[in-house]
């Protein structure tokens, strides 16, 4: 049977109360040791969770969620009823307080399917109903949405190509990606339920065989890379990819010799520049904090413990060159940044009103981008301007003109944008762009 990549184990956690901190907050789950696996951050104030029984007794994971809409003040705990309490969820991407997805299967046969919720998580919806049905090949890793209308789901090959599918309507119809615009598997190679990331319209698929699948347009063709590991799940090795934008990311690489009590383990870091097509030659890495996570669009790094043999968390706002300790001694989870002042990671529920989930406290990063990362030609203008970057791919942005009246505010998906200005009245105006917690301003003439 295939893993599950970077399944976690957690203990309950305090807080601690320096410059930055963890903040405890309760997850709302009655039951104890109800544990966090996911987080889709939607913004600072709406975020989704997807939930694991934490009790370690063998029991399958619940089919629970719990979402906050005002910054985590409140998590509101739901069920997420599929029909079928065999089927395990193996995650969870929402784009408001309204509208999310899960993938879940059979883990006996890999056979899966995919759920949609348009009332905040009271109803479920089963949507791709064909796909992930080759019993014996199909396994189904996940679903993602880049927007309200594009879509992703995800697996291992079936009839001898990996089946990946692509909707461009929410989820009502979905099809089938064909098989000349994805590299052909490598023999027996399959991916994983976790450890995939997705940087605006990019995603990256790991596998067993230590490739990384990249797609530069939400899933409609692929490119396959080599990374500097062996496999991205197995007991003997594994490693952990995270993305700040679509080019600047790193893996944590282990090799593990022996089992049990004597099992040895070894960490090497590595960097790249050009979203996983060539990697830096690795480091020794011997902080005690090993689940790596980027604030979106920066060089800023948290670390948490995410096991109970190395407590606590740390920062890096150098890609990983330097680390500076937030806590120590207590466990935390898998984490989950909206910007450099806002994120959260995973605890343990003791009952309703107490735990289950930090909301993190202070200030990571700088408020401001350390370099241009966009240009918006020609300036001036009087028909479109184009923005662009070279890594972000993802952002807002907001047009204002000379009296501070804005009149573009909008989502922006992919290394490049045409944005039209004929409408607008000759004069100055301002781009005001933001990602993550950077935010960076252009003034355009409109002539």
């Amino acid at each position: 049977m295939k893993k599950i990549l970077l399944s976690l184990s957690l203990l309950l956690a305090g807080y601690a109360s320096n410059a930055q901190s963890w903040t405890q907050q309760a997850s709302g789950f009655s039951e104890v040791s109800r544990g966090i696996s996911e987080f889709s951050v939607v913004n600072a104030s709406t975020v989704w969770a997807l939930a694991y029984d934490g009790t370690a007794t063998g029991n399958p994971d619940p089919q629970q969620f719990t979402k906050t809409t005002n910054g985590g003040t409140t998590w509101t705990p739901g069920s997420i009823d599929l029909g079928d309490p065999a089927l395990a969820i193996n995650n969870i991407i929402a784009l408001d307080a309204d509208n999310a997805w899960v993938s879940a299967l059979v883990p006996a046969d890999g056979n899966g399917v995919v759920f949609r919720t348009y009332d905040g998580g009271l109803n479920w919806i089963q949507q791709n109903p064909l796909g992930f049905q080759s019993t014996g090949e199909s396994f189904l890793n996940g679903v993602h949405f880049f927007d309200e209308n594009n879509g992703i789901t995800y697996g291992d090959p079936a009839n001898g190509e990996f089946e990946i599918y692509t909707t461009t309507d929410g989820g009502d119809s979905w099809t089938l990606v064909p098989a000349a615009n994805i590299p052909n598997p490598l023999s027996g190679e399959y991916g994983y339920n976790g450890g995939n990331m997705f940087m605006g319209n990019t995603c990256f698929l790991v596998t067993n065989k230590g490739r990384i699948l990249k797609s530069l347009d939400k899933g409609l063709t692929w490119t396959a890379y080599q990374a500097p590991v062996t496999d991205f799940g197995s007991a003997a090795q594994s490693a952990r990819l995270s993305f700040s934008t679509a080019t600047n990311g790193n893996m944590l690489k282990t090799i593990t010799v022996g089992a049990g009590v004597s099992a040895v383990s070894t960490y090497t870091y590595y960097t790249t520049t050009d979203g996983g097509t060539t990697w830096s030659a690795g480091t020794s890495f011997t902080g005690l904090y090993r689940v790596l996570t980027y604030v979106p669009g920066t060089n800023t790094i948290v670390a948490t413990s995410a096991v109970q043999a190395s407590p606590g968390s740390a920062y890096s706002n150098d890609n990983g060159a330097t680390w500076t300790t937030i806590d120590s001694g207590e466990q935390r989870g898998i984490a989950a940044f909206y910007d450099g002042s806002t994120g959260w990671c995973a605890g343990f529920s003791v009952d309703a009103s107490t735990g289950g989930i930090f909301k993190f406290s202070g200030t990571l990063s700088n408020s401001s981008f350390n370099a241009t990362k966009f240009t918006v030609s020609p300036n001036p203008s009087s028909s479109k301007v184009t923005i662009s970057s070279p890594e972000v791919d993802s952002y807002t942005l907001r047009v204002m003109d000379i009296t501070g009246k804005v009149v573009i505010n909008k989502q922006l998906n992919g290394l490049e944008n045409a944005v039209d200005v004929s409408n607008f009245s000759n004069g100055l105006y301002f781009f005001q762009i933001n990602s993550g917690n950077m935010t960076e301003t252009i003034k355009i003439i409109k002539n």
